[in-house]
């Protein structure tokens, strides 16, 4: 039985990327039906895309497909929100035609609130002004997941559960931490600044449903570790709805 939301939001699937959960998050979508559906900034993983040897798979294009059919037969609204990794789209933006959007950032109403919705790299001055540099720490976050495949399948063979060593680095690490916590009050701060109630974002790959200084903070996390996402239900409730919750193998 389908779940039924009025807002889904997803971010980070990184298509193109080895690491991409994409068979997840497309029978993730199968389970749910949606009014309108944001996809928060770097779904397309453009940087893995230019890297020699990468290619794009059949799993990707089932992805696309699946949103495509949200957008034909159940008539969803879809915002397309640019991130960093696909920021190739800047070319095309703004773009709207039938119920799908591109854009740089969006306004959402939810009940009596608004929320500044934005994949967050506006933070990231590394990213906006140094990118062969953000680039080279990209590369350090991919030999990571690489070492973290490696490391949980030989836990597989030991009867261990997974354990994410990206996520584990992001709560331990003082660097990462310091870096999480500047994030979340720099978004603050700008949803203060474009006047609204909260705000809703990625980048991080760090799911978040909390209030920072009476500004509701929302990320939607990614579909490379956490498999997470946003959802509003009717009432303006939000909620963190995670893969291994929704889908029962």
């Amino acid at each position: 039985m389908q779940k039924t939301v009025k807002t889904l939001i997803l971010s980070d699937i990184h298509l193109g990327s080895k690491h991409s959960k994409t068979k997840e998050v497309s029978r993730f979508l199968k389970q749910i039906s949606c009014e309108q559906l944001i996809l928060n900034g770097d779904i397309i993983d453009g940087w893995q895309i230019q890297k020699k040897g990468i290619r794009w798979q059949k799993k990707h294009s089932r992805f696309i497909k699946a949103i495509l059919r949200m957008l034909e037969k159940e008539n969803t609204k879809i915002i397309y929100i640019r991130g960093n990794h696909d920021d190739f789209l800047k070319n095309f933006i703004p773009f709207s035609f039938h119920n799908l959007s591109i854009v740089n950032d969006y306004i959402l109403t939810s009940g009596q609130k608004k929320y500044y919705v934005t994949h967050g790299d506006v933070f990231d001055s590394i990213t906006r002004n140094l990118k062969w540099l953000s680039k080279l720490g990209d590369i350090g976050y991919t030999l990571l997941l690489q070492f973290n495949r490696i490391y949980n399948q030989y836990r597989r063979r030991k009867g261990m559960p997974y354990f994410s060593i990206s996520q584990y680095i992001k709560n331990k690490v003082k660097g990462a931490v310091s870096y999480i916590s500047d994030f979340e009050e720099e978004l603050v701060r700008l949803a203060r600044v474009k006047n609204c109630d909260g705000v809703i974002c990625g980048h991080i790959h760090h799911p978040a449903n909390q209030y920072l200084k009476n500004i509701h903070y929302l990320n939607s996390g990614d579909w490379v570790e956490s498999l997470s996402a946003l959802a509003e239900d009717f009432e303006g409730n939000w909620s963190i709805l995670y893969y291994k919750d929704l889908i029962q193998d």
